[in-house]
C-alpha cells in the first residue's frame, strides 16, 4: 500500500493503514521487527514526529509493542492482552505541531531513553475530551507515568488531572498550571519577563512596550509581571498606551495576532521604539509586519520574543528571545515522575529560570543572566 503524498488522509494514519495492511496480510508476522524509527521516516519519506504519532496509535491498539532499547515488534494476535512494558511513559501534548512543546516532546524522549524508558505520544488536536480519553488509555495500557501539555490556556486542573492526582498516580504538567497542589515543572516567567524588559533598557530604549497574550492569559500576565518590575527598577512607569494584548487566543493564531499588531503599530504617530511580546511565534509575526512597512529592526523598533524555538534564530533579522530552559524541564518531569513511580518524594513544583538569548533584533548590550549568540 504505502502512503500516497498528495492524499488528503494524514499521512501518519497512512502509515497506520499500511503498518496493518502488512501485519493482516502476513507480510509482517508475530515477532517481526518493524524497522528503527528512522529507517521507518526513509523508507515513508515523512518526519520522525509523523512516524512516532503512527507507532503510538499502534502500540496503544495492541497491534506493536515496543522493547526499550531494541525496537518496535509485531505483538501476538490477541493483542488487548498484551500490555506495553512497564518501562514506558506517555506524552500527551494538545497539538504535535507546537513549535514549543514539540521541543519538549524530543528532549523528554532522549531523556527517558536514556534512563532506559520509551515514550508513547499523543496529541489531541485541541479537544479536552479527546486528551482525557488519552489519557485514559495510557493508563489502560500500562504506562508508567504521564508528561502532560496542555496548550487550551485553561490553568486549573480539570476532573481527569484531579483523578491522577488523588489517586497517586504520577504525572507531571510542563504547561502552566496555577493550582499549588499539582504537579509541574515549567520556567519562571515574571523573571523571564524582567529580563527581558531589563535588557531593553539597558540597550538604552525610551518608550518599551509589551504585547500580552489574549485577555485571562495567566502566563502572559507573569511575564507582564516582570515587565512592570523592570520599569519600576529603572525608575519608570507603565505607560498604558504602550500595552497591548493579542487580538485572539491559542497558539494557532499568535503568528497572526503579531502581526496583525505590527501593522497596527507601524501606523501609530507615537510608537514605541522597543517591544517585549508574549512569544516568539507573536514576535516573528510582528517583524514580518514591521519590515513590510519599511521600519528597520532594531534601528526603528527592537523586538524581543519569549521561548526561543528554532525559527526564531533563522528569521530574516535573527530574534533576541527568552530561552525556556526546555532540556532541564523535561529532565526534572521525567525524574519526578520515576520518583514518585518508586514511591519517593518529589516537588511538587520545580519552577527554572530563564535566559536571554540576544540576537539582531535588538540592541546588543551584554549585562548578567545575557547569552549574546552570534
Amino acid at each position: 500500500m504505502g502512503i500516497d503524498l498528495h492524499n488528503a488522509k494524514p499521512l501518519y494514519h497512512q502509515i497506520i493503514d499500511d503498518i496493518r495492511y502488512k501485519v493482516k496480510s502476513g507480510d509482517l508476522k508475530i515477532g517481526d521487527p518493524i524497522g528503527s524509527q528512522n529507517e521507518l521516516a526513509r523508507q515513508y519519506n515523512v518526519s520522525l514526529i509523523t512516524v512516532k504519532k503512527a507507532l503510538s496509535e499502534l502500540i496503544k491498539e495492541g497491534i506493536l509493542y515496543s522493547r526499550v532499547g531494541k525496537g518496535t515488534y509485531v505483538a501476538s494476535k490477541n493483542p488487548k492482552s498484551q500490555n506495553v512494558t512497564t518501562k514506558t511513559l506517555g506524552l500527551v501534548l494538545q497539538d504535535m505541531k507546537s513549535p514549543f512543546f514539540s521541543l519538549i516532546a524530543q528532549e523528554a524522549e532522549n531523556i527517558a531513553f536514556k534512563r532506559g524508558y520509551s515514550i508513547l505520544f499523543s496529541h489531541a488536536s485541541g479537544q479536552v475530551d479527546k486528551e482525557e480519553s488519552q489519557i485514559s488509555q495510557f493508563r489502560q495500557i500500562g504506562v508508567s507515568g504521564l508528561i502532560i501539555a496542555s496548550m487550551t490556556h485553561v490553568y486549573y486542573a480539570d476532573e481527569m488531572i484531579r483523578k491522577l492526582h488523588n489517586e497517586e498516580f504520577p504525572y507531571v504538567m510542563v504547561s502552566y498550571i496555577h493550582d499549588p497542589d499539582i504537579y509541574f515543572v515549567g520556567t519562571n516567567h515574571e523573571y523571564g519577563g524582567h529580563i527581558a524588559t531589563c535588557h531593553l533598557i539597558e540597550g538604552g530604549y525610551k518608550r518599551i512596550g509589551y504585547i500580552n497574550g489574549e485577555e485571562g492569559n495567566l502566563v502572559g500576565e507573569l511575564r507582564y509581571q516582570g515587565y512592570v518590575r523592570a520599569l519600576s527598577e529603572h525608575g519608570r512607569e507603565v505607560n498604558d498606551k504602550y500595552v497591548y494584548r493579542l487580538p485572539r487566543g491559542g497558539e494557532w493564531y499568535d503568528f497572526t495576532s503579531g502581526y496583525e499588531m505590527g501593522k497596527k503599530i507601524c501606523k501609530l504617530s507615537d510608537r514605541p521604539d522597543a517591544v517585549f511580546l508574549y512569544n516568539d511565534l507573536a514576535a516573528l509575526g510582528f517583524q514580518r509586519a514591521i519590515l513590510e512597512d519599511g521600519l528597520r529592526i532594531p534601528e526603528d523598533i527592537a523586538i524581543v520574543g519569549f521561548d526561543d524555538i528554532d525559527r526564531a534564530s533563522y528569521a530574516r533579522v535573527p530574534l533576541t528571545t527568552v530561552k525556556q530552559p526546555i532540556k532541564e524541564i523535561a529532565d526534572h518531569a521525567i525524574e519526578n515522575i520515576l520518583k514518585r513511580k518508586n514511591k519517593e518524594s518529589a516537588p511538587i513544583k520545580t519552577i527554572l529560570n530563564p535566559e536571554l538569548i540576544v540576537r539582531s533584533s535588538s540592541f546588543k548590550n551584554i549585562s548578567k543572566n545575557i547569552v549574546v549568540e552570534s
